[in-house]
């Protein structure tokens, strides 16, 4: 990663926002972010506009804190394998009700996705009808370098941030293809099976200096040949997998288990859904790409080499049920053996009915603007600060284990926002939440 220079850039002129999958999350999000601009709603879930940051004049909102994008200057596009608009789209996922559809139905209908690139190898649930025709997956990439040059023409905007809001991809690993940015030029050459849709979108956003956010477990930017095209155009990418709903728990719970020196002996994990994601899911290739990102957080948290009497023996299981009926509202169970003082056995059983598109728009929007603010701060490569947002976070070595505790996930975020604007870093989570007076 290149570190920040001293240098930010202001927020000047419009930023494009553009969304690969504008399914129920891009959806909501973009129905939310023009309800919050007529004052039909607030951005609740956001840190960008409703988080605040502890500083020497007290705790202040992070929009006030660092010049970031205003959501007035906001221009959203995108691409999708459904030909509906963001209004019809918005109807068919059924997240957002009328009351709060109506006062932005005009604009939602005048958002129409662009042709998707679309491999149906990947997404074998999906029957896409709005797709690209290309000869080579050099020409499809060429086709999305367009498509991002005309929006960014047509919008009049002056920054652009690219977030994957498509579906999970079928699992699979790095090859040869992936291994350098001349390979995997050739490869784009030859129409490789191994380079899927969601590395054609980060390959032309990273061509053309857009920032890239991976919010899926896809096998993306997280290969070297992507992380040099982003070096060598200077260009921010983060990921994977937005963090919402049983993630969201496990991170939250788990240090504090952690913390407590409670042992833990199983963690069993199991969710129904029943939007298009839940679909996508329901095939067992895109289900182990999703199962290997939600498996890796415990470890992470509890260390069990480490601490082998209280978690070495730990028995980790999730499970993803595709029940229509559910809809978007997902729900998640989750029993977690733990014990105590000489061993003794307790349970803890959470039933979390989540609305799964509630809880990753404000993310969607939350990583869009801090992307661009680190664009704007001359900083590329792998944004380790916005694992906050991630169930399965890049590292800037990959061989070093991410961070998933929460909390101190937080006082990275803070701490790199504080070194945007030239203030003290707080170094404890204990420092950064309990004092009573600001910072100095």
């Amino acid at each position: 990663m290149k570190d920040y220079n001293g240098l930010l850039a202001p927020a000047e002129g419009k930023l494009g926002i553009l969304l690969p999958g504008m399914g129920a999350v891009a959806t909501t999000l973009i129905a939310g972010v023009l309800a919050v601009r007529k004052g039909e709603g607030q951005p609740i879930g956001s840190l960008t506009q409703m988080g605040k940051i502890r500083t020497a004049d007290g705790n202040q909102l992070i929009k006030d804190f660092v010049p970031l994008a205003s959501l007035d200057d906001v221009e959203f596009g995108g691409w999708d394998v459904y030909e509906d608009n963001v209004y019809e789209a918005s109807l068919k996922a059924e997240v957002l009700g009328y009351k709060t559809l109506q006062p932005v139905r005009a604009e939602l209908e005048a958002l129409k996705p662009m042709k998707a690139a679309f491999d149906p190898h990947y997404v074998k649930n999906l029957d896409g009808t709005h797709v690209k025709q290309f000869t080579t997956k050099l020409d499809l990439a060429e086709q999305v370098i367009a498509d991002i040059r005309n929006f960014k023409a047509e919008r009049e905007c002056s920054r652009l941030v690219m977030v994957w809001c498509g579906s999970t991809e079928i699992y699979h690993e790095p090859s040869e293809t992936h291994r350098t940015l001349a390979a995997f030029e050739e490869g784009l050459r030859t129409s490789a099976a191994n380079i899927a849709p969601s590395m054609i979108y980060a390959y032309a956003a990273l061509k053309e200096g857009v920032p890239f956010v991976n919010g899926a477990p896809n096998l993306t930017v997280d290969v070297p040949a992507l992380l040099e095209l982003a070096a060598l155009t200077n260009t921010p990418v983060a990921g994977k997998d937005f963090k919402t709903g049983q993630t969201l728990m496990k991170t939250i719970l788990a240090p504090g288990l952690s913390a407590r020196a409670l042992g833990v002996r199983g963690w069993f994990s199991t969710n129904i859904l029943g939007n298009r994601d839940g679909l996508v899911l329901d095939d067992p290739d895109n289900f182990k790409t999703k199962e290997v990102s939600k498996l890796s957080v415990l470890d992470s948290v509890f260390h069990p080499e480490e601490n082998p009497e209280l978690y070495g023996d730990m028995y980790h299981k999730v499970r993803i049920n595709y029940y229509p009926p559910a809809g978007d509202n997902k729900e998640s169970w989750d029993n977690i053996d733990i014990f105590g003082w000489l061993n003794y056995p307790m349970q803890i059983k959470i039933d979390f009915l989540c609305r799964d598109s509630i809880l990753a728009a404000p993310l969607v929007l939350d990583l869009a603007l801090f992307s661009d603010l680190a664009k704007r701060a001359g900083m590329s490569g792998v944004q380790e600060w916005l694992s906050f947002y991630l169930k399965s976070p890049q590292t800037t070595d990959p061989a070093v284990r991410p961070e998933h505790d929460i909390f101190k996930q937080l006082v990275t975020l803070h701490n790199t926002l504080r070194d945007f604007m030239g203030v003290s870093r707080v170094e404890t989570s204990n420092l950064e939440q309990y004092q009573d007076e600001p910072v100095a």
